[in-house]
C-alpha cells in the first residue's frame, strides 16, 4: 500500500522517489541477493517482508518486485542464427516491508497484486518475445521488448496504486484484482512454472 502515487504538491517528489526504487528493483538482482520467484500456488506472507521500515513514509507496506531478463544469441559467420530469452517475476524480500501493526490480509492481498502484475508483465514480455524472428537486429528487439515491458509494468502498477487508492477503495481493489486474474488466465500459455 504505496500513497505515492498522486502527481499534485508534495506527491510528485515521492512518486519521482517510488519509480527510481521501482526501476532499481526491476533491473536483474546481484547473484547474492535473495529473491522469490513467482508461482501460482505460492502467495506472498508478511513474513516475507523482511526489509527495513522507511522511517517518514506513510505507506502501510511497499513491495519491490520486478522482471529479471536475459537473453543470448549464437553467430555464425557474423550472422545472428539463433537466440534464447528467459524473464521472470521476482520479489525482493530485502527491500519490501511493512508496520507490523497495521499489516493485515487486505493490505496483504493488495500486495500480492503488485507481485501478480508483475508476473502479468513477465508473460506479456515471453509472448511478445515468442514473436520475435532470427534477425541481424534481434538483440534491438529483445532489448526493446524488455524496455516496453518495463514501461507498461510501472504505469499498471501506478495506476493500480492510484485507482485502489492504495487498497482504501474495496470496490476498486476487487475490480483489479478480477482484471488482473483474468489477464493472467489470457497469458497462461506463458506463466511462470
Amino acid at each position: 500500500m504505496k500513497k505515492i502515487l498522486r502527481l499534485t504538491g508534495n506527491n510528485t517528489q515521492m512518486l519521482t522517489r517510488f519509480l527510481i526504487v521501482f526501476l532499481v528493483a526491476i533491473n536483474t538482482a546481484p547473484n547474492n541477493e535473495v529473491t522469490i520467484q513467482w508461482n501460482e500456488s505460492k502467495k506472498l506472507t508478511w513474513s516475507d517482508f523482511k526489509g527495513p521500515v522507511e522511517r517518514g513514509s506513510d505507506a502501510v507496506a511497499v513491495t519491490a518486485s520486478g522482471i529479471t531478463f536475459s537473453f543470448s544469441v549464437q553467430q555464425s559467420n557474423d550472422t545472428f542464427v539463433s537466440f534464447e530469452a528467459h524473464a521472470d517475476a521476482h520479489f525482493y524480500p530485502e527491500k519490501s516491508w511493512y508496520l507490523k501493526d497495521k499489516g493485515d490480509d487486505h493490505i496483504l492481498a493488495h500486495e500480492q497484486l503488485h507481485f501478480d502484475i508483475t508476473e502479468l508483465h513477465v508473460r506479456k514480455l515471453r509472448y511478445e518475445i515468442s514473436k520475435l524472428r532470427i534477425s541481424q537486429n534481434i538483440k534491438t528487439e529483445l532489448r526493446h521488448a524488455h524496455e516496453q515491458a518495463n514501461i507498461q509494468l510501472a504505469k499498471m502498477q501506478n495506476a493500480y496504486d492510484t485507482q485502489s487508492e492504495n487498497s482504501m477503495n474495496k470496490e476498486q481493489q476487487a475490480i483489479w484484482s478480477a482484471f488482473v486474474k483474468a489477464e493472467l488466465i489470457k497469458y497462461k500459455a506463458y506463466r511462470s512454472q
